[in-house]
């Protein structure tokens, strides 16, 4: 992982603090995440509840669980979005685009897909791009972001990972599933924003677990944060807003 470099986390704290962004706005860049396997339909219904309550851009659920979000959220502007070949990326090409088609099919109008980091470390780049095509293929013009892991990555391979998705028609770079050895880094983030450049794409994901963490993310590149602490970082930052 990119070391930590004082002088960018001096820099991405000073914009943090200057961000101008109210807790509505910040809710919505919050795709509310639930993606643990006990969870049960009670509460991906609170789920869905919360996410119209907080107006979060979306519920990002596993495919399972995208139609029953999908009905609960009808009638609202807020998305489903799929996880597909979660969390560890290794499904092979054809499952995730059958995967991919069944979740939009659900309901679904965006795809968090996980990058085959096994083939990408094999430096077998072809290969994961044309995983990343058929993937794009099937959302059928829906926004697919491509989950690098990047606590898996050296820099230059953080790098080579955000290129190859953008090369391959994706719309983001995801920085983490939450279940890898990291989770979002400012230094990940920041250096994925440098690479895919401003009109792309980067939402930061794993391990957001307040306000703090989530302007900081912001300030560091990122316009989606991913997140299941959702609540807490409104409410709180809500409460911060009171007492400034």
């Amino acid at each position: 992982m990119m070391g930590v470099n004082l002088g960018l986390m001096a820099e991405v704290e000073r914009r943090a603090k200057n961000i101008k962004l109210s807790p509505e706005n910040l809710a919505r860049l919050i795709d509310h995440a639930l993606l643990h396997p006990e969870k049960s339909s009670e509460s991906f219904r609170n789920l869905c509840n919360e996410a119209k309550k907080y107006h979060f851009y979306s519920v990002c659920v596993n495919p399972f669980w995208v139609r029953f979000c999908s009905d609960e959220l009808r009638g609202t502007d807020i998305k489903v979005v799929a996880t597909v070949s979660f969390p560890f990326g290794q499904m092979t090409t054809r499952m995730k685009a059958l995967e991919t088609r069944e979740a939009i099919e659900n309901g679904a109008s965006e795809i968090d897909m996980v990058m085959n980091i096994g083939a990408f470390k094999d430096k077998n780049y072809e290969y994961v791009r044309r995983d990343i095509e058929a993937v794009v293929d099937a959302a059928r013009g829906n926004v697919v972001k491509v989950i690098i892991e990047a606590g898996y990555l050296t820099d230059d391979e953080v790098v080579k990972a955000c290129e190859i998705a953008k090369q391959s028609g994706a719309h983001f770079v995801k920085t983490a599933t939450g279940f890898g050895p990291t989770g979002a880094t400012v230094p990940h983030v920041y250096l994925m924003r440098k690479t895919v450049g401003e009109s792309f794409g980067v939402k930061a994901s794993g391990g957001i677990r307040n306000f703090g963490d989530a302007l900081m993310m912001v300030a560091a590149g990122a316009n989606r944060i991913g997140a299941s602490a959702s609540v807490k970082i409104i409410e709180d930052y809500k409460s911060a807003k009171l007492n400034e």
